[in-house]
């Protein structure tokens, strides 16, 4: 069966798509009608079967690669080298297409699931891969199927790092995982024409019970660290009051007028009350000030009431 300039191209390199071949159908075209216009102006069968056989011969001829792609051409079952991009022609019957390389960066999304840590936790990881053939003979020549032996190097780097990695590691150290994932995937596709452009880890998932605890735990640290904050506050607060003592103790005038801001804050207030040790009066003399105070407290009320015993 000749094929009407309709190659096939897949998407792994083995499965093929219908690709559309103008030149080849023009060829079908123009040999269609030189063979009818001969056979209407001679009447002769033999030139209409000469130039349908032509046809036969030149339409399997002609191919298209796109920008993108690179043919891989067999002579009798040998490599003979790539096509690419725009027309190029093969010998019909002796020259053959046996995949089509695409050139251009490709995603392949991966995982592994339950896969335990160095620390036994079993984790599901999710990631993609970003991936492009470099070298389309070696793509084509060294592996059967270099998409899907793409796919497999990935995920079975993903579970060997993983197996090496803390679960702390894990969730906090994602650059440098995904670097190491990346030299490692590329060190096994290398040999197939294949170079890694990154790796992208999209979700992990840990079990739902160390979901909880470790929930549990981040909140006790935070109680710890702000009981942490308050202690050092009242630390702080203990040593200012020590050294407000010593000056106090070494300048008199300053605890009075200390003493008296205290009874002028709290009694500026209208029924205000406060209750002063005996002790507190007589050490930093504030009889004066109390007597002081009162007066004006009672000037404020206008002189009613009896004074207080």
């Amino acid at each position: 069966m000749v094929s009407l300039g309709l190659g096939r191209r897949s998407s792994d390199a083995r499965m093929e798509v219908p690709r559309v071949n103008v030149v080849a159908i023009a060829i079908l075209v123009v040999s269609a009608a030189i063979g009818w216009a001969a056979f209407t102006a001679t009447g002769s069968r033999s030139l209409a079967i000469a130039a349908a056989g032509l046809a036969l011969l030149l339409v399997p001829s002609p191919r298209i690669a796109q920008q993108w792609e690179r043919a891989i051409v067999l002579r009798f079952g040998r490599f003979t080298g790539l096509r690419g991009p725009g027309l190029f022609w093969i010998l019909p019957f002796v020259d053959r297409v046996s995949s089509w390389i695409d050139q251009r960066t490709i995603t392949t999304s991966f995982a592994a699931e339950q896969t335990l840590t160095s620390d036994t936790v079993p984790v599901n990881v999710d990631a993609v891969l970003f991936w492009m053939v470099y070298d389309a003979e070696k793509a084509a020549l060294e592996v059967q199927d270099y998409e899907q032996a793409v796919s497999w190097a990935a995920q079975t780097a993903l579970r060997d790092i993983i197996g090496r990695t803390t679960l702390t590691d894990l969730l906090r150290g994602r650059e440098k995982i995904e670097a190491d994932l990346q030299q490692l995937i590329d060190q096994r596709s290398n040999p197939w024409g294949v170079t890694v452009s990154s790796v992208e880890m999209r979700d992990v998932v840990i079990p739902g019970a160390l979901q909880d605890a470790m929930s549990r735990e981040a909140q006790a640290a935070r109680e710890k660290q702000a009981r942490i904050i308050l202690g050092q506050a009242e630390m702080e607060i203990a040593h200012s009051f020590q050294e407000a003592a010593k000056s106090y103790h070494d300048n008199p005038t300053a605890l009075h007028l200390r003493a008296m801001n205290m009874l002028y804050e709290g009694l500026k207030e209208k029924g205000a009350l406060m209750l002063i040790p005996s002790s507190a009066v007589e050490s930093m003399g504030m009889g004066g000030m109390l007597g002081a105070a009162a007066l004006r407290q009672q000037k404020l009320t206008g002189g009613h009431g009896e004074p207080s015993a």
